[in-house]
């Protein structure tokens, strides 16, 4: 039997980057894509409570199932492993996110959120993105590596609520210079909400912001990012500081 694939993103399902993933994906298995119906990025690992989930079928071709959900990616993921693969999943994919989730990026992304929520159920998920917001981005230079990190998990499996955190860097004519395994940049987005006014003279706020990066050592994704390679961050469900569990025993248990 064939392996099993689930697909979700947080732009849309009808963005390139989940039609170009799914066309991969369907080259090791039947595919199910469930995502959300309008972008959905910035949602982290938020679910929708405050109102009813609608799924609409998209489309359905040689072994390719194309849903629309009007939840969040995290929805997508639940949603469609309980009421709409006809059998277990064998691996859960993300993206291809346009635009970056490397470093601090991971704690907003909704193309993470499901991969996460993926992971902690039991079941084997990897990221995909891509540093570029292009609505018609290209993945050309990406295929080869899916193609690569995709037949590697399913042969090997990922370890226990690890999953993966795949970053490419734009597109251009010298191509990527390899993959590299990282720890995450430690950074940070310098956040603003400029004021702004209405037609009507009425205020209203938007985010914007910097981000701000200093830690860039040869081991981290974004000096891979930054040097032409593509990033694979091991990315893990424990938000446990395991470092400061002594520091933190002397202070409090005296």
């Amino acid at each position: 039997m064939k392996p099993l694939i689930l697909i979700t993103n947080d732009d849309g399902y009808s963005a390139k980057g989940i039609a170009e993933l799914s066309k991969i994906a369907a080259e090791f298995g039947d595919v199910v894509v469930m995502a959300p119906d309008l972008n959905a990025s910035g949602k982290s690992h938020s679910l929708t409570t405050d109102r009813p989930l609608r799924v609409t079928p998209i489309s359905h071709n040689e072994g390719v199932s194309v849903f629309a959900c009007s939840g969040t990616p995290v929805d997508c993921v639940k949603l469609a492993c309980e009421h709409f693969c006809c059998r277990k999943a064998d691996l859960v994919l993300s993206g291809i996110n346009h635009g970056s989730n490397a470093s601090v990026n991971v704690l907003y992304s909704g193309t993470m959120g499901a991969v996460i929520e993926a992971s902690n159920n039991g079941y084997p998920a990897i990221g995909f993105s891509i540093l570029d917001h292009d609505p018609d981005a290209d993945f050309s230079l990406c295929i080869p590596y899916i193609r690569q990190i995709i037949s590697t998990v399913i042969e090997k499996g990922l370890p226990e609520k690890v999953s993966l955190n795949v970053n490419f860097p734009q597109a251009s004519a010298e191509g990527y210079q390899g993959l590299k395994i990282c720890r995450e940049s430690k950074a940070l987005w310098s956040d603003s909400f400029e004021r702004r006014q209405d037609p009507h003279g009425a205020d209203y706020y938007w985010l914007t912001g910097n981000f701000i990066c200093d830690d860039k050592a040869p081991d981290t994704d974004q000096y891979a990012l930054e040097n032409g390679y593509v990033s694979v961050v091991p990315t893990t469900t424990d938000f446990t500081a395991h470092a400061a569990l002594s520091t933190l025993t002397k202070q409090f248990e005296q």
